[in-house]
């Protein structure tokens, strides 16, 4: 039988979260076999990663300078967490949201070859989170990124990345399982992929989210292609800043976009979360058609955005992988709170602790 689940209405300032609190529910595992889970996990699976796309690991800033175009916008209307710097005339600094950018730079740098990459440990704040069970104020994820060729720069080769991720994926799944044998392993052998596009065609009366839960409930673990591109009804699947993942490309059955996020069916909380986003970068022509459409081209004068243009960056196919996340949909936990420390609304925290979600 499915979990039965109740969505609690948070009040809170201006605006509304909601919790949602499986009828119920009970922790597989205590704080102590928690913990030590989130290790294993951890460790597990950032080696696997790391094989699978030949990837080494690098160290990463918590803050970026404001103005040079570093920083993922996100959908462009999130707020970063900025403060001056004393000793450099108070200029402007800002928490990254991701290092989507940031990477690509790096490559450049290290002089990393086609085929190879890197991969690092992303803390960052997003202020303008909507707090409840996936979402926190604080951000871990491992952030990769792989230099590629031009004849890279195709839906195969997308699929061929996410397909070794998803491998390591399920390895790590059935870790768990030895680990704690209570816990046992709900991930299918293979991905399932299908365009935005493809996908509001399949559900044309629900809206993107609820798409998301029905395909994902349907094959338990799927990939979306295209998120950020314009899709029939005139609207996007989901946001994406237009000056890292290329989403005009053709490529799913000559559809837009060479990109996407990877879902998997909840059993706990009875519905979809996404695990990772990814996606072959942009190439010049990319970014000046996908700026243009976002009329953002003001942002080809800035520092990233002027590497590009002079073909002083690399080629490269990206993403990041939510840490907590994983551990959360790993552990069977039903708050992402449960994983990781950080800030919650008092009144959430009580509605939690009532329905036997501790978090941390």
């Amino acid at each position: 039988m499915p979990t039965k689940i109740t969505i609690q209405p948070i009040k809170k300032h201006k605006t509304m979260s909601y919790l949602i609190t499986p009828k119920g529910y009970k922790p597989i595992l205590d704080l102590r076999q928690t913990e030590l889970g989130i290790k294993q996990i951890k460790e597990f699976f950032q080696l696997n990663l790391s094989s699978e796309l030949r990837l080494r690991r690098v160290t990463a800033p918590l803050f970026v300078l404001k103005g040079m175009g570093i920083n993922d916008d996100l959908n462009g209307v999130e707020r970063p967490v900025s403060f001056p710097i004393k000793d450099m005339g108070d200029v402007q600094a800002e928490v990254v949201h991701s290092l989507a950018k940031w990477k690509r730079l790096t490559l450049a740098e290290y002089h990393i070859e086609p085929g190879y990459g890197i991969y690092t440990d992303m803390n960052a704040i997003r202020a303008d989170e909507e707090l409840g069970n996936l979402h926190s104020l604080y951000v871990d994820q491992w952030d990769w990124e792989r230099v590629i060729t031009p004849q890279d720069r195709c839906i195969e080769f997308l699929k061929e990345i996410v397909n070794r991720i998803y491998a390591a994926m399920v390895r790590t799944e059935y870790m768990v399982y030895e680990m704690f044998p209570p816990i046992k392993p709900c991930l299918p052998d293979k991905l399932h992929f299908i365009h935005a596009e493809e996908l509001r065609q399949l559900y044309p009366h629900l809206s993107a989210k609820e798409r998301e839960h029905s395909i994902a409930k349907k094959y338990g673990a799927v990939f979306i292609i295209g998120i950020g591109c314009q899709l029939g009804d005139g609207k996007k699947h989901d946001g994406r800043a237009p000056d890292y993942d290329d989403y005009t490309t053709p490529g799913l059955n000559d559809l837009p976009g060479l990109n996407g996020d990877l879902i998997v069916w909840n059993h706990v909380l009875q519905r979809s979360i996404e695990l990772s986003s990814m996606g072959i970068r942009v190439d010049k022509k990319a970014l000046k058609y996908q700026l243009k459409l976002e009329e953002q081209e003001q942002r080809l004068e800035l520092y990233f955005h002027k590497r590009l243009l002079e073909d002083t960056l690399p080629l490269s196919i990206g993403g990041g992988i939510g840490q907590s996340r994983l551990c959360m949909f790993y552990l069977r936990k039903a708050h992402i709170g449960e994983i990781q420390a950080s800030i919650w609304p008092e009144d959430m925290r009580l509605t939690c602790k009532e329905h036997n979600i501790h978090l941390i």
